[in-house]
């Protein structure tokens, strides 16, 4: 089970430079065994919004409708500023750590700032 950081969406909607691996990752994988937050489902709203990339967002949430998506309770919310004291995140990077945590799912990411924390982060290309 695995919980894909914003980034790892992103990279494939934008076709950055690692979206053949961060593509090849998830169709190699059951869509059961993928994740994502809340957080990163509207971040992605947001980012995409504002790059007038409306239709790439309607496929996205189109796509995603069989990915379980995964909120954290408000017990888990209020541990995020103590999270992100800790090791040094913003918001969102707390956010997704939390969530991986308190679910025990395997994180991917692209964002080295989770290398200060004590989750184990991979990359897609890790795990192919």
């Amino acid at each position: 089970m695995f919980l894909l950081d914003t980034n790892i969406w992103l990279e494939v909607m934008l076709g950055q430079e690692r979206a053949d691996e961060a593509g090849r990752f998830m169709k190699s994988r059951p869509v059961e065994q993928l994740h994502i937050t809340d957080f990163s489902l509207h971040s992605i709203g947001v980012i995409l919004t504002r790059l007038k990339r409306l239709a790439t967002l309607r496929d996205f949430i189109a796509d995603i409708n069989t990915i379980q998506v995964l909120r954290l309770p408000l017990d888990q919310l209020r541990l995020l500023p103590a999270i992100s004291n800790r090791f040094r995140l913003d918001f969102d990077d707390a956010y997704q750590y939390a969530a991986a945590r308190s679910l025990g799912l395997q994180f991917l990411s692209f964002d080295s700032d989770f290398d200060r924390t004590d989750l184990v982060r991979k990359t897609p290309r890790e795990l192919l």
